[in-house]
């Protein structure tokens, strides 16, 4: 389907309180770097504005105007049966603070890096990493998921590599609604549940008869997604899972997710697998192979170039 990191400060020896380069050099370095620093920062909140497609008039607005946060939302294409304000959403995800009905920015348990937009799953021994990029819209994902989704978690299983994965949200746009990011919200309050409840629920959401048509927005509806929770054990009847999706709790951080899926490099659509950083794919294709046995080796080949590095 088409379309589509601190610097580190080290110590330095300071000079006497009363020298010339105290009173002159010295304050005038931390001037600079205390400005540079306020420049990083509005740079980075200004690029994570762009990726998700909120404009500094849109967070003015929201500033001053009560409830204009809701009408955003459905300005923004929320689809029937999602109850997320999407617009406070990407106001919590970039400054992450409060917004609308949002008391702060939270991320799920079995999460890593800033703002734990890292979904790392398997064993901490094992050597390399398969990073699978996805939409949950996405109908080629949900055949890809159909075909390889097994193998890959026995391969994770065993250790042969961790499996991280990077959603994008792109067919929200693309075919309108908001689907992809609400049914990403969701998975994170199953990750939030454990690993396992997050990679059953995955399944379920990707199967072959849960899965809907690309133009479809089911994944928009809240109770739609509780309700296919109920096939998997472990979030069957689980309040705090249910009252995450319905509340969205994790709504500004599926944001977040989707923004590092928009920076990824050389990432112009889904479903895109990479080992160590290798593109895993047929040949003038595009996308890596639906039949288990090509893709394992393709993944087993780029495991050895690896290894070999």
């Amino acid at each position: 389907m088409s379309d589509q990191g601190k610097e580190q400060e080290y110590g330095r020896a300071r000079r006497p309180a009363d020298s010339e380069e105290n009173r002159g050099g010295t304050i005038g370095r931390t001037a600079r770097e205390r400005l540079r620093a306020e420049r990083e920062q509005q740079a980075r909140r200004s690029r994570l504005r762009r990726r998700l497609g909120v404009g500094a008039m849109a967070v003015a607005v929201l500033a001053a105007t009560a409830g204009a946060g809701v009408l955003l939302s459905r300005g923004n294409g929320g689809g029937r049966g999602d109850g997320s304000d999407w617009a406070a959403a990407a106001e919590v995800a970039e400054e992450g603070g409060g917004s609308g009905p949002y008391a702060r920015y939270a991320a799920p348990a079995h999460t890593r890096g800033e703002g734990g937009t890292d979904i790392i799953l398997g064993r901490a021994d094992a050597e390399h990493t398969l990073t699978l990029y996805e939409d949950l819209r996405c109908p080629v994902c949900a055949a890809f998921e159909q075909a390889n989704g097994e193998r890959i978690r026995e391969d994770a299983e065993a250790g042969r590599y961790r499996t991280e994965y990077v959603f994008g949200t792109f067919l929200d746009e693309r075919a309108d609604g908001t689907g992809s990011r609400n049914a990403l919200s969701a998975l994170g309050a199953a990750l939030d549940v454990s690993p396992e409840a997050f990679l059953a629920y995955k399944e379920v959401l990707f199967s072959a008869d849960r899965h809907p048509d690309e133009a479809s927005d089911e994944f928009a509806d809240d109770r739609h997604l509780v309700g296919l929770a109920q096939e998997v054990a472990e979030l069957r009847g689980h309040d705090g899972f249910e009252r995450a999706v319905l509340n969205g709790v994790y709504d500004p951080w599926a944001l977040r997710v989707s923004a590092k899926f928009d920076a990824a490099e050389d990432v112009t659509g889904t479903p895109a697998a990479e080992l160590d950083g290798e593109r895993i794919q047929e040949r003038g294709a595009g996308v890596p192979p639906m039949d288990p046995e090509r893709f394992g080796r393709l993944v087993e080949a780029a495991m050895e170039r690896s290894a070999g590095r």
